[in-house]
């Protein structure tokens, strides 16, 4: 599958919109085979008991690991004036023989209920091998009325990554791109309508820094060939000159001061002053930016053409991590009227006042202490982020009428959106603030470069490239079946870089380390790229028609790899649901990981080739429908799964002797 492929195939997941209807919210048997067994239960459970079904079926839960079953039910959840344990083990002994569940198990306070293997695995792969990349999805979710399709989706924005022009695209920028794509995705399969917001810092004084030093040191050749490069190079410079003018000038500064402080005459030290600012490449900056504000049409041609060429280069990078944006907006979009009303509308709320010749909100007077003063215009009269992002936001509800915004932006910006969605609500927008929603994420840190000081995302993909490219090499047999290694080595990279950015809660920062990101060995990108390409490397093998597993025998599927493997299968669409409420990308990772761990102790035990016909069709099912849920998982996280693979003889070594780690009990793999 081709990275320009991603997009679409992400598309492809969400295309279950239609589900059978349920007495219970939120459940989709057509959808999800556990809703099957959960209406079970909690039919059978009522009718034994005599507490009310709707009470039961959202109080029973999917378990993280398979020795707590395959459903696990509270009870103290369901608020019943008896001793929990006691109540847990009185519905234990009330509950009817089933053809789906087996007898449940009292542990504590906890029922735990084990699927009966044969009609789970019936259900479960047969499902799979036909719905494909809309195994799982719910459609459902994204419905504005799950019960009338006919009343549309739920529209929602996502901004994400924005990074600002003529600057370098840092680490900062590389984890708001991958988190950003990652809950497009999610929010996608589930069935909403995804809007991906590219919201570049592209205005400002800076801009008026950047004309002038181009026309100092610009090339229009090498603009054309790397605008991203060449502009930053250009932006170093002239902020060197900034840099050795500022020392004058903040001297002569403190001289005037000193002076003051004695009440001697200043004039002659002024004179000298305002004629190093005037000349000043600060000033030369102000004076260009305010021409750019008043539209002079040569001003403004220049600064598009950077802003274009810019885009054009970001697009190219984007493509290689699986994202395409909707929408590339930015600072310098926000209309003016936008902003004026903004301000009207916080003065006649009582929400703005004047300080120092300034406009700032006290949040304090408004019962907010934690977040402080806000300058809304300066002195001189020019507006702040602040001020644009109040403008923007409300334009966007307008433009799109959205059901959800999500801001992804590191948490070092926890206090700017507090303080913009807090001002939004001030204003009279009560409602457009609760449909507003920062998430937020922790630094890398130690990103080294080959430029050194400067961390530019194609120089950090490029580096991962070249170390995939290398560990390849070290198996010149397979290497030379891989029609494109070096394309192969550049998706291994990116999916190393991809994998070691969601391994944790977001918030966490990490350490980058591209030697453990790049290896083989233990929970990282190139292992589960491996696991990916040797099931697809098995189906090639077995050399059985993929369309005909469907109509295999899946009750020869009796040993316990093989049922513990349904039974995690059978838990996707849950992690899918489960991942829509934490917005947390380890939660479908953590998942992946476990079904890797355990497809590797199968292989000996699960064999296809060599087996008998019957046996080789319902075992190839099995690995086809596991590889599919595989496949799926990772483009969901924004990855691009791959079929054929070079990979070391030590990575065969390290699997097989990992393979003994596995707990056919708890499910676990013991490998990190």
């Amino acid at each position: 599958m081709s990275a320009a492929s991603l997009p679409a195939s992400v598309e492809a997941l969400s295309l279950q919109s239609t589900a059978q209807k349920s007495q219970f919210a939120g459940c989709f048997p057509t959808l999800n085979p556990i809703d099957i067994y959960r209406q079970h239960i909690a039919e059978e459970l009522s009718k034994a008991s005599g507490i009310d079904a709707q009470k039961i079926y959202p109080r029973i839960a999917w378990t993280s690991t398979l020795d707590k079953g395959d459903l696990s039910l509270p009870v103290a959840s369901l608020q019943i004036k008896q001793n929990p344990v006691e109540l847990a083990k009185d519905l234990v002994s009330k509950f009817p023989a089933s053809d789906l569940i087996h007898p449940p198990t009292q542990l504590g306070p906890h029922i735990q209920f084990f699927c009966k293997p044969q009609p789970l695995t019936s259900n479960v792969l047969g499902r799979i091998l036909k719905e494909k990349a809309a195994y799982g999805t719910n459609g459902n979710q994204g419905q504005k009325d799950p019960s009338d399709p006919s009343k549309g989706q739920k529209k929602i924005i996502i901004e994400f990554s924005s990074p600002n022009i003529a600057k370098p695209f840092h680490a900062g920028h590389l984890r708001s791109t991958i988190i950003g794509g990652f809950l497009a995705n999610i929010y996608t399969v589930m069935g909403w309508n995804v809007i991906k917001m590219n919201y570049l810092g592209d205005w400002g004084k800076q801009y008026g820094l950047l004309a002038n030093g181009f026309k100092e040191f610009g090339n229009e050749e090498a603009l054309i060939k790397d605008p991203i490069n060449h502009l930053f190079d250009v932006y170093v410079k002239i902020n060197r000159n900034v840099s050795t003018q500022d020392g004058p000038i903040k001297e002569l500064k403190e001289q005037i001061k000193a002076k003051n402080e004695k009440n001697e005459d200043v004039a002659e030290l002024e004179a000298q002053l305002a004629k190093l600012v005037d000349v000043s490449e600060d000033e030369k900056a102000r004076r260009y930016f305010k021409s750019m504000e008043d539209g002079d049409p040569e001003a403004l041609a220049l600064w598009r053409k950077f802003r274009d060429l810019s885009i054009e280069k970001y697009k190219q990078t984007y493509a290689r991590l699986n994202i395409d944006f909707d929408v590339y907006s930015g600072e310098s979009q926000i209309k003016s009227e936008s902003m004026t009303e903004a301000y009207k509308l916080m003065e006649k709320a009582g929400v703005s006042e004047k300080s120092e010749g300034a406009v700032i909100v006290d949040f304090t007077k408004h019962g907010a202490k934690k977040l402080g003063k806000a300058i809304i215009v300066r002195k001189d009269g020019t507006p702040l982020y602040l001020t644009r992002d109040i403008g923007a936001i409300t334009e966007r509800d307008n433009e799109y009428h959205f059901d959800k915004m999500i801001y992804v932006v590191a948490a070092q910006q926890d206090l700017h959106l507090a303080q913009l969605f807090k001002v939004t609500e001030l204003m009279g927008h009560k409602d457009l603030a609760s449909r507003c929603q920062h998430i937020n994420f922790g630094m890398v840190r130690g990103m080294s470069t080959r430029k050194g000081t400067v961390k530019f995302l194609d120089d950090i993909l490029h580096d991962v490239g070249d170390k995939m490219h290398e560990v390849m090499k070290k198996n010149e047999v397979k290497y030379a079946q891989v029609e494109d290694p070096v394309k192969t080595a550049d998706i291994l990279g990116i999916t190393s870089v991809m994998v070691q950015d969601m391994t944790g809660k977001r918030i966490n920062g990490y350490d980058f380390n591209l030697d453990a990101m790049t290896s083989f060995e233990g929970d990282t990108g190139p292992y589960l790229q491996y696991a990916h390409a040797r099931l697809c490397s098995m189906t090639r093998k077995s050399e059985l028609d993929v369309d005909e597993l469907v109509n295999a025998n899946f009750d020869l599927l009796t040993e316990q790899h093989a049922v513990d493997l349904v039974r995690l299968l059978a838990q996707w669409p849950d992690v899918l649901l489960q991942t829509a409420k934490t917005l947390e990308p380890i939660t479908v990772l953590s998942y992946l990981f476990r079904m890797t761990h355990m497809l590797s102790s199968s292989y000996d035990v699960l064999k296809v080739i060599g087996s008998e016909p019957d046996v080789k069709q319902a075992r190839m099912a099995l690995y086809a429908s596991a590889r599919q849920v595989l496949n799926n998982g990772m483009r969901v996280l924004g990855l691009s799964p791959v079929q054929r693979l070079v990979f070391p003889t030590l990575v065969e070594e390290v699997i097989t002797d990992s393979s003994n780690l596995y707990s056919s009990k708890t499910g676990v793999f013991g490998i990190h």
